[in-house]
C-alpha cells in the first residue's frame, strides 16, 4: 500500500481507502471480515456517514472486537445548524465506539442557501469548530456534488478537506480539486468507479492514483475479494490494454450516463433529473434497493411525471437521451 498526506491535516492515509456505503447490505460478521481484509491490505482510512443507515454501527462493532488503533475514521452529517450537527456528531461517536473522529464532514452541501446556513452564525460549521476545540473532532471537511456551490466553502479557508465525485468519466470537479490542493486542503475522490458504472475497477482506480490533485480514493467495497482487487492497483498491475479498455467503456457509457452537471435543470415540470438517475443507480448498481427507493419516493415529482417536452435534452452538453432514460427510471423505480 502507498500512503499520502491528506493536505495539511497530518493524516497519512492509504491512497486506496474504504468507502462505507456498501457495508449497509452485509451482515455484521461480513463487515468485520471486510474491514479485517482492509487492514491486512494496508488500508487505514474509513469514510462513512450518518445517512448510511447502519454503516457506522457495523464499523463500531468491528472496533469493539478488533480495536481502533491504526485507523483514521471519517464520517459526515447532513445537519445544517449547530444543534443538529452536535447531535449527529455525538451519535457518530457513540455508533463507532470512538472517543473522537479524525475527520467530520458537512455532507452534500448542494445549494447556495445551505452553504450560507452552514457557514453562518449558529450553523453546522460553528458546531464542528467547537467540537474541534474540545477534541471530539480532529479535522473538518466539506463534501458535495456541485463544484460551483462547494467553491464558496473552499474559498472560506475554514475546511481542511474536500470530498467530491471524481473519476475517469466525471471530471467536472477537477478545477475545484486543484484549488483545494493549492490551499493546502486534503482531497478525497468519492464515486471513483462512477457508482459502479466503471466496471473495469483496476483501470478506473489507476486513473485516479495518477492524478496529482487527488490524495485518496474511497471505493465502496462489499467483499474481501473487492478489497484485494482494489488494493492490487497500488502495485502497478494495470496494463495499457486495460487502460484502452477503460477508454472504450467510457465512450460507450457516455451515451447514457448522467454526470450530474445539472445543465438540464430546472425542468419545466419540476423533475429533479440528476437525483432520479442517482437514486436509480444506487438501486441497480449498488444494490441498495430499500435505501434508494426511500429517497426516490420522497421526491415530490417522479420520473413518470415527465411530459416528454425535451427541454432537458436541448440543454444537455453530453446529448443524453434523457427522455428515454427517464422512462427507464420510471419503469424501475415506479410511480
Amino acid at each position: 500500500m502507498r500512503y499520502t498526506e491528506l493536505g495539511t491535516t497530518g493524516i497519512k492515509a492509504s491512497v486506496i481507502s474504504f468507502g462505507g456505503i456498501p457495508i449497509q447490505r452485509v451482515s455484521v460478521e461480513e463487515a468485520a471480515d471486510i474491514l479485517s481484509a482492509c487492514k491486512e491490505s494496508g488500508i487505514n482510512f474509513i469514510d462513512t456517514a450518518r445517512l448510511y443507515t447502519n454503516s457506522e454501527e457495523k464499523i463500531g462493532e468491528y472496533f469493539k472486537g478488533h480495536g481502533r488503533e491504526g485507523w483514521y475514521v471519517a464520517s459526515k452529517s447532513p445537519a445544517r445548524d449547530r444543534d443538529g450537527m452536535l447531535q449527529d456528531l455525538a451519535r457518530s461517536i457513540e455508533n463507532m465506539a470512538c472517543d473522537y473522529i479524525d475527520l467530520y464532514q458537512l455532507h452534500n452541501v448542494s445549494t447556495v442557501q445551505d452553504m450560507e446556513r452552514v457557514l453562518g452564525p449558529g450553523g453546522a460549521l460553528e458546531a464542528l469548530e467547537e467540537a474541534k476545540k474540545q477534541g471530539l473532532v480532529r479535522h473538518i471537511g466539506l463534501t458535495g456534488h456541485k463544484p460551483e456551490i462547494l467553491d464558496t466553502g473552499v474559498s472560506s479557508g475554514r475546511f481542511e478537506c474536500l470530498q467530491v465525485p471524481f473519476n475517469a468519466m466525471e471530471k467536472q470537479a477537477l478545477p475545484l480539486l486543484k484549488k483545494a490542493k493549492q490551499k493546502g486542503m486534503g482531497t478525497i475522490a468519492m464515486k471513483p468507479l462512477a457508482g459502479g458504472a466503471l466496471t473495469l475497477a483496476a483501470a478506473a482506480l489507476d486513473y485516479i492514483l495518477n492524478c496529482s490533485w487527488v490524495d485518496v480514493a474511497i471505493p465502496g467495497m462489499q467483499s474481501v475479494r473487492e478489497v484485494q482487487e482494489n488494493c492490487s492497483v497500488v502495485e502497478g498491475k494495470v496494463t495499457d490494454k486495460e487502460r484502452r479498455q477503460l477508454e472504450k467503456l467510457i465512450a460507450g457509457l457516455g451515451t447514457h450516463f448522467c454526470r450530474r452537471c445539472e445543465y438540464c435543470q430546472p425542468c419545466p415540470n419540476g423533475l429533479n433529473i440528476p437525483s432520479m438517475f442517482l437514486f436509480e443507480g444506487y438501486y441497480t448498481r449498488y444494490n441498495l434497493k430499500e435505501w434508494a427507493m426511500e429517497r426516490y419516493s420522497a421526491l415530490p415529482v417522479k420520473a413518470s411525471d415527465c411530459t416528454q417536452c425535451g427541454v432537458c435534452e436541448s440543454r444537455c452538453p453530453y446529448e443524453l437521451p434523457i427522455r428515454k432514460m427517464l422512462k427507464d427510471t420510471a419503469a424501475i423505480m415506479g410511480k
